[in-house]
């Protein structure tokens, strides 16, 4: 039998599930294998540092599927990089069915270690040897995901001053919606030796096992089904707890999402006189995000949440802002080598391709699921999360009849003189009056090379029963335009724009974008909160066309 694979500086932990690790489904516990993944961490972070380290976090941790009873997991840990004192650790979990042996990926995560220096001395320390070229992005993004983590709470103050201009959402009771006043789970544990690290401190995985038990009863008050954990944003560690302190642990439900709902969760420890007294020290937070399905596995969608205090206010718009920071924080978790998705180009099928591209738009489009993100005077920011896909729209009011827009925003090589991200625009294709071929060129995005496209450009007049004109636009490979070392050759899914006339002298502009892999880093830090960049280019876009409906005005008086 081969030995597994592995890599230097790496632990490896595998663990064979048995019915005392499962749940009433018997599927592995997510509270189980959460213990197993921080001591798995723990154990990576000592074997670089050489010394006693504790966890200062966990975050974006992202459950791809479930395991069960019988099966054999395998949890890989790693440090990516090390920051002076402090260390990032990739933890991939690998479930392996023992009869065929089948592998499939199970759950992602990323810890943050500490250092525990005996005394006073300071330790730094040393960097991580890099030797592959996948360790080496790691090693980049780690960079990328430690920003994301310092400046999470500063994003988040300025998205919930940004919600403030949302419509109140406290209101009436409202046919289909439900409160979390039933949903609140409190809890107490006494900390006994075994529920102590190799430190003398309470396991931090223990503390996350607890934590997901009580949101787990949370949640199952609302879905009235089988909740299971898909993803949690972050366990903060803000102090230590030792053997004998009680630990209280209250949760409850702060927003759904349709077919996920948000649970938080508060710790807090008490020694014996604090415990007397009522005065307990704040030990942990995290915000875990759970699906649910029935009695006969199916998809449950949770109802919309209605608050009705300033308290239930306050926790429904946190929820919106950390799962606006958690969608573009995809980017920067674990960035996959694209796999290219491009329709080949045939000219003997360019009348389905074309059709295909336009119905792709407008499907798009009319999806249910779509939430709010952004709002400004002209301009609002939609995002639709399925599965692990995100899709943006950005609608905009434009004081320029429909059909100018449509013309302006149809010729692609308009694009460069408005939208910031492209350089350069040409076409290689005219395969019809309504349907052209482009190459264009796109500026760096997070130190790579630049990028480029080649897309099909669709556009379409309204039909008779309709108002809506359409420019849809899809990747496709043409053997003339191969890809170039100087550029990395990027996929457009499905994008376009679709306009509506409000008048005979305005419209409404709405882009969509289905994200791939290359377009999402031009996108991600607006949707995660910490850049404008979309904003800015749906204002150059409106500025463009409504410049060019004036000059075009001007030019007929």
């Amino acid at each position: 039998m081969m030995e597994p694979t592995v890599a230097p500086g790496e632990v490896l932990m595998s663990q064979a599930i048995q019915p005392a690790h499962a749940d009433s489904r018997g599927e592995l516990s997510a509270g189980q294998l959460l213990k197993w993944m921080d001591t798995t961490a723990c154990l990576a972070a000592e074997k670089h540092a050489g010394i006693s380290c504790v966890t200062a976090s966990m975050d974006d941790i992202l459950f791809e599927d479930t395991a069960r009873i019988g099966q054999i997991i395998t949890i890989r840990a790693k440090v990516t990089r090390a920051f002076s004192t402090s260390m990032e650790i990739s933890i991939k979990v690998i479930v392996q069915d023992k009869f065929t042996g089948a592998e499939k990926l199970l759950c992602v995560a990323f810890s943050t270690f500490v250092v525990k220096p005996v005394g006073k001395e300071k330790v730094l320390l040393k960097p991580v040897m890099l030797q592959t070229e996948q360790e080496q992005r790691e090693y980049t993004l780690a960079s990328e995901r430690r920003k994301v983590r310092l400046q999470h709470e500063s994003t988040f103050n300025n998205i919930m001053k940004e919600s403030s201009r949302f419509s109140d959402p406290i209101c009436s009771d409202e046919e289909g919606t439900a409160t979390t006043m039933g949903t609140s789970v409190q809890s107490i544990e006494l900390v006994l030796p075994p529920h102590a690290n190799h430190h003398g401190n309470t396991f931090g995985g223990q503390i996350m096992a607890w934590m997901e038990t009580v949101a787990t009863i949370s949640a199952s008050r609302l879905c009235h089904g089988h909740p299971f954990l898909k993803s949690v944003d972050m366990f903060k560690f803000r102090g230590p707890s030792t053997v004998g302190d009680r630990l209280v642990f209250n949760a409850i439900v702060n927003n759904t999402f349709q077919n996920s709902v948000e649970v938080g969760v508060r710790v807090e420890a008490f020694d014996c006189q604090e415990w007397a007294e009522g005065r307990g020290r704040h030990i942990n937070s995290a915000f875990l995000i759970y699906n649910a399905v029935d009695d006969q596995e199916g998809a449950i969608t949770f109802p919309r949440i209605q608050p009705i205090t300033k308290d239930d206010v306050r926790r429904y718009q946190g929820a919106i802002a950390r799962r606006r920071i958690r969608l573009g924080r995809k980017y920067v978790i674990s960035h996959k080598k694209e796999v290219p998705l491009s329709t080949q180009w045939d000219i003997s099928k360019k009348g389905s391709l074309s059709n295909t591209n336009v119905e792709a738009l407008k499907n798009l489009a009319s999806k249910s699921g779509w939430e709010v993100t952004t709002t400004l005077d002209k301009i609002k920011i939609y995002t639709l999360e399925e599965r692990d896909v995100i899709s943006v729209k950005v609608e905009k009011r434009v004081n320029s009849p429909a059909h100018t827009a449509y013309h302006l925003l149809s010729d692609f090589t308009n694009r460069p003189l408005w939208d910031p991200h492209y350089i350069t625009c040409e076409v290689v294709n005219q395969v019809s009056e309504d349907d052209l071929i482009y190459y264009i060129t796109c500026s760096v995005a997070n130190g790579d090379k630049p990028k480029d496209f080649v897309v099909l450009v669709s556009r379409r007049k309204p039909l008779k029963d309709d108002n809506t004109y359409t420019v849809a636009v899809k990747s496709v490979f043409l053997p003339s335009v191969p890809p170039s070392p100087q550029y990395i050759r990027s996929e457009v899914i499905c994008a376009g724009f679709l306009i509506q006339a409000i008048n005979s002298s305005s419209c409404t502009v709405a882009y969509l974008n289905q994200m791939s892999d290359s377009i999402l880093p031009y996108f991600a830090g607006n949707i995660g909160g910490w850049s404008k960049s979309i904003e800015e280019a749906a204002a150059a876009c409106i500025k463009f066309i409504e410049n060019a409906a004036h000059d075009g005005l001007k030019s007929v008086l």
